[in-house]
């Protein structure tokens, strides 16, 4: 893989746009991922969803309570929950966007750093699932993103499927 650039600064790329510029050429060099999807996690025994409802600001796409009935989407089986749980989900993106998806969760719940803090007991994670479209394909995510889970103790789960499965 070649990545070139030009040796004349241009004063107009401002540093957002470059970034989209350079993570084009990374991703046509190593191919297009097919989709991606994540969604903004957090388990706990004790979790009450309307305590995080309350704190980050935002109705999450799914939550469920310790003991609480759950029935199966396709199967109707009946399960008992073993752990509570707050999701907040991203729009899929086809083709893979996670970095937008990154800053679509963020840009919902609170910046307050305080509160995320408060929540690190209920380990916070961003699971991701990265579905290749070609045997050889790239996933750039920059560091701002990384820094904004970072901050707020949010880790990074890449579930990764390959085109063949």
């Amino acid at each position: 893989m070649a990545i070139y650039f030009s040796s004349v600064p241009e004063p107009a790329l401002g540093a957002d746009r470059l970034r989209r510029q350079l993570t084009f050429t990374l991703k046509r060099s190593m191919g297009v991922l097919h989709h991606s999807s994540a969604t903004l996690r957090f388990f706990g025994d004790d979790l009450v969803p309307e305590t995080l409802t309350t704190l980050l600001g935002v109705a999450p796409s799914e939550a469920i309570v310790k003991g609480q009935e759950i029935v199966g989407r396709s199967t109707g089986v009946v399960r008992i929950a073993q752990t509570g749980s707050w999701r907040l989900n991203a729009e899929r993106r086809e083709p893979e966007d996670l970095e937008s998806q990154v800053f679509e969760l963020l840009g919902q719940v609170t910046d307050d750093l305080r509160v995320w803090e408060s929540l690190s007991r209920y380990k916070p994670n961003l699971f991701c699932g990265i579905f290749m479209a070609g045997s050889n394909d790239g996933l750039p995510l920059s560091s701002r993103a990384l820094r904004s889970l970072g901050q707020r103790g949010i880790a990074l789960d890449l579930d990764i499927y390959d085109s063949s499965d």
